[in-house]
């Protein structure tokens, strides 16, 4: 999703077919999108314990999760 709509972004610009209030809005948006999408990611891993993560590593990242919330 955050793809395709980057994608159509930089398709309307090249093309000069919106606007720079415009432009400003949609880049907003795919950015927005972007770190929604990142923050899902990251709470599904940490759900499941960082499975594929090296020990250290894993242990360091969900304390530091516990301690942001």
């Amino acid at each position: 999703m955050v793809l395709k709509a980057s994608h159509t972004f930089n398709l309307l610009d090249a093309r000069r077919a919106i606007s720079v209030t415009a432009r400003q809005q949609y880049i907003l948006r795919v950015r927005t999108l972007a770190r929604s999408v990142a923050q899902a990611y990251l709470q599904a891993r940490a759900r499941l314990g960082f499975p594929m993560a090296p020990p250290d590593l894993r242990d360091e990242v969900l304390a530091k999760l516990e301690a942001a919330q």
